[in-house]
């Protein structure tokens, strides 16, 4: 019977040794402001993108690490845009999408707050009309890099300042077209369009109207100016995030700046895509990519130039000759907003960005977490609140894997029952430890039950929790929404404190996401203890005293570990206790032992069963 208590108590004080370690060595740090672009100083206009040498077309883009501010730049002009979704400007200069918020989207839970920022213009493009204060400059600029023996002064570079062919605002169904003449027969010109959502089609031409043919390759560019500030979470990817060819390429900040410099490149890593691909850049919520056309062979790169202190994506495509008289066109796709999974999964099918929505950080366990979340995404669209959705969630999942657990609550049920028979064997044999097993055995034989099955609940819960935790963590769905009363953000720790007797007293509780906010007691935590503990009142106690002392603190010690845990997820794991007290009651009631409140049985012995034992 001891080892069976054992294997019971090793489930659970397993699973939260898990927590423990998770919540105190990894811990996110405590939220600051919620924003795409932290507040830093300015750095100085030395270098605006960093790319190897023009000479080698193969490379990549020309080398403009010298490029500063000038007049021309920094006054170039610039073209609004304006969506449902999306708010900001594309300097001239470069013709670069460096001022971007996103409308969706506030940095904190304030009605006041500002619109989340995701691109930033640096000091050469910047001007007083875009107030970004001192953020880190983050962008997307294309151009064209010269062919064998073709002057690169030719082609449009991230400093060129374009000129306005048509439209004035870019905003859905209505494009806007750049253009720049070299002056010896090449007519350059950008066109953007823009979906309601976040989803800019970047078309490049080259019309050669000289004498002789044109050679040139043309590129994308995402640059950031030094490491943003991350949520430093093992669970979470933050950095370059990529597809080729149907393979996942994930490299974070420090993997990027260590990469082995090689002679060519720097410090890059260089990815042939032959068919279909994407790379960029993606925040916890937020994300910036280039993806090709599909169909489209060219090479994606993620590189990091140590002198500038800037992080790099880039999307190269092959080296093409216009000959007189002829057109050069070149389509790409620029994603430049929020991670929300129906937006992303719709750019899979149309215009067919490939696995795009892998771009969420799913983890190890995708299997788990990427139909928990389609299946809590499906019901906050019928019910209207994440915090509902969760409950039904969890009601979903406990009904797919009740004919699992049914056969544990029977076998626990059984052992609630037997526990005055255990206690009189337990009495009966002293210290013979021998002998007190055999007979316990024997019991559970002749009245054929399994312990073992007790641990089942357990192992089943933990690889859902940790999967709805990750769920929980990652997705913009839960950012700041909403459930009930002082519940705002379900992807925040419960705010409540007994500290201030949950707001009566006059003064704030710890800030959250602290150990001393968990420690504090919130609401949703407490609730937590207390169903714990009423279901443990449901289970068979063990016969060991120790054992059975650490049942009895588990309840505690998981409401204080808990209650600095994102509220969805304690919300879930009450929801998920209240419907197994109700399923083992049930199970209970249905063998012929009702138990009270706690868990004491008013009938013993079942109808039509017979009392075992000597008499």
């Amino acid at each position: 019977m001891e080892d069976n208590n054992r294997n019971l108590i090793l489930a659970t004080v397993l699973s939260f040794v898990v927590i423990l370690i998770w919540y105190t060595l990894f811990a996110p740090e405590p939220p600051v402001e919620d924003t795409a672009q932290q507040p830093v100083a300015e750095q100085s206009a030395s270098g605006e993108l960093s790319g190897p040498a023009a000479s080698d077309f193969a490379s990549g883009p020309a080398d403009l690490t010298a490029e500063g501010a000038t007049p021309a730049t920094a006054q170039a002009g610039r073209i609004q845009i304006e969506t449902p979704s999306l708010k900001g400007s594309i300097s001239l200069a470069g013709g670069r999408i460096d001022d971007l918020l996103l409308l969706k989207y506030k940095e904190t839970l304030d009605e006041n707050s500002p619109d989340v920022r995701l691109l930033a213009p640096s000091s050469a493009t910047a001007d007083a009309t875009i107030q970004t204060g001192t953020s880190k400059p983050y962008y997307t600029v294309y151009g064209w890099t010269p062919g064998p023996g073709v002057d690169p002064s030719l082609v449009p570079n991230p400093a060129t300042v374009w000129s306005v062919e048509s439209g004035d605002v870019l905003a859905p169904g209505q494009p806007v077209t750049l253009a720049w003449d070299n002056g010896a027969g090449q007519i350059f010109r950008r066109t953007y369009e823009l979906d309601d959502n976040y989803l800019f089609t970047v078309d490049q031409s080259v019309q050669n109207d000289g004498d002789a043919a044109f050679s040139a390759a043309p590129y994308g560019i995402i640059a950031r100016h030094g490491k943003p500030d991350t949520q430093n979470f093992f669970v979470l990817h933050e950095g370059a995030v990529g597809m080729h060819d149907g393979e996942l390429v994930e490299m974070d900040y420090g993997d990027i700046a260590d990469q082995d410099p090689v002679a060519r490149e720097g410090r890059a890593s260089i990815y042939n895509v032959t068919e279909n691909g994407w790379i960029g850049f993606t925040d916890k919520y937020w994300m910036t990519t280039l993806a090709p056309a599909a169909g489209q062979s060219f090479e994606a790169v993620v590189k990091y130039a140590d002198g500038a202190d800037i992080y790099q994506t880039e999307t190269r495509y092959p080296m093409q000759t216009v000959q007189p008289g002829q057109l050069l066109e070149a389509t790409s796709y620029l994603f430049a907003g929020a991670k929300e999974w129906e937006v992303i999964k719709g750019y899979e099918e149309t215009p067919g960005i490939q696995r795009f929505v892998d771009s969420i950080d799913w983890g190890w366990f995708y299997f788990l977490t990427k139909p928990i979340f389609r299946l809590l995404h499906w019901l906050n669209q019928h019910i209207g609140n994440m915090g509902w959705s969760i409950i039904g969630l969890t009601f979903i999942l406990k009904l797919l894997v009740f004919p699992l657990a049914r056969k544990s609550y029977v076998s626990m049920a059984k052992m609630k029952e037997l526990q005055p028979e255990m206690e009189a064997i337990r009495e009966r044999t002293g210290d013979d430890r021998m002998k007190m097993q055999k007979e316990v055995m024997e019991l559970y034989k002749r009245e054929k039950v399994n312990p073992a099955a007790g641990c089942l609940p357990v192992l089943l819960q933990i690889p859902i929790f940790f999967s709805l935790y990750k769920v929980i963590f990652v997705t913009i769905e839960l950012r700041h929404a909403p459930w009930i009363g002082w519940i705002r953000d379900l992807s925040a720790p419960d705010p409540s404190s007994l500290l201030n007797l949950f707001g009566l007293l006059p003064y704030a509780a710890p800030a959250q996401g602290t150990l001393l906010h968990s420690l504090s007691l919130p609401a949703l935590a407490i609730i937590l203890g207390i169903s714990m503990w009423l279901q443990q009142k449901l289970n068979p106690a063990p016969a060991d005293p120790s054992q059975k002392m650490i049942f009895a603190l588990m309840p505690w010690v998981f409401m204080f570990m808990l209650g600095g845990f994102a509220s969805g997820l304690v919300l879930y794991w009450i929801t998920n206790n209240v419907i197994t007290i109700i399923q083992q009651y049930t199970i209970m009631s249905m063998h012929g032992h009702r138990p009270d409140l706690f868990g004491n049985i008013k009938s013993s012995v079942p109808v039509g069963r017979k009392k075992s034992g000597k008499k």
